[in-house]
């Protein structure tokens, strides 16, 4: 029996590859068969998922989805592939918050410190993401746009790296995926200001939202797993109920919550929906803030 490959089309190390590995350990488990994980970073995840599209449909080659997935349709003019029509939805995994945090050094203790200092200091507060059109830069841009702030923004080719610089004070804000950053915070490396989903996590039960100071804010991680357009219906409803069962596990979803996620069953056409409606909202803050991709 052959290995399944889950194509991560980001570089080792963020949350989208730690997700990858976890999902990949239970999924061996429960098919008896290898689930490897090949990380096939650039182009905005768009070289992994473009590998993807042409893999054969036969259930063997599988892709980590996640935000950027959504954002990519709108920030590339000229992708060899549309998204929604050549990957098919297989099962949703979690969602998660993105959190606002700072080098500890940094004079804000909260967000209405943050605004205040940062319009204080026009461009001198820069603002890292794992790279354009990620999560992280979407959410930095969402908080731009509704502040009326100018912060410069650093992209980098991961979290990873960022999260670095940002502990190095090499930059000074991340809108950071909550796996990636939570054990930073933890360690009191970083200092959390805000999360950015409309409620608190239960991760971080005393960070506040970054809505309650601006209203209306909203943005979250999520994570999900395609395969190519035509994989027969059967193989995507059988790795649906694998991966839903999966997310009923107590094991998994204690580890889930360590890391700040909630898990998210969906049938594959509700997770469908669910992408079309992400890449509509964060196509209109790529076009308002004039992003384009390096």
């Amino acid at each position: 029996m052959r290995p399944v490959r889950i194509v991560v089309p980001v570089a080792a190390g963020g949350a989208t590859d730690i997700l990858a590995r976890l999902m990949s350990q239970w999924l061996s488990e429960r098919f008896g068969q290898q689930f490897i994980i090949e990380n096939r970073a650039g182009g905005g995840t768009t070289i992994g998922t473009e590998a993807v599209v042409h893999a054969p449909p036969d259930g063997y080659t599988l892709l980590m989805v996640a935000p950027s997935a959504a954002a990519s349709a709108t920030l590339y003019e000229k992708l060899n592939y549309n998204f929604m029509r050549d990957i098919a939805p297989v099962a949703s995994l979690i969602r998660n918050p993105l959190v606002m945090v700072v080098n500890p050094s940094f004079p804000a203790k909260t967000v209405s410190d943050f605004v205040a200092y940062a319009k204080a200091q026009p461009r001198n507060v820069n603002m890292a993401s794992g790279g354009i059109g990620t999560s992280p830069h979407l959410s930095g841009e969402l908080f731009k746009m509704m502040t009326a702030l100018d912060m410069l923004h650093v992209p980098y080719r991961g979290d990873a790296p960022a999260l670095t610089d940002l502990i190095g004070g090499q930059v000074q804000v991340m809108f950071a995926v909550l796996p990636s950053a939570i054990e930073y915070i933890r360690t009191g490396k970083l200092r959390a200001l805000a999360v950015t989903t409309a409620t608190r996590s239960e991760a971080l039960p005393d960070v506040p939202t970054v809505g309650d100071t601006v209203l209306g804010y909203e943005a979250s991680g999520w994570y999900g797993v395609g395969a190519p357009k035509n994989t027969p219906a059967e193989v995507i409803d059988k790795l649906n109920s694998a991966i839903n069962a999966v997310l009923t596990d107590p094991t998994l979803r204690a580890r889930l919550a360590d890391l700040g996620g909630t898990p998210l069953p969906m049938t594959p056409a509700e997770f469908g929906k669910f992408i079309a409606d992400e890449t509509d909202k964060w196509g209109r803050v790529i076009r308002t803030a004039g992003i384009k991709p390096e």
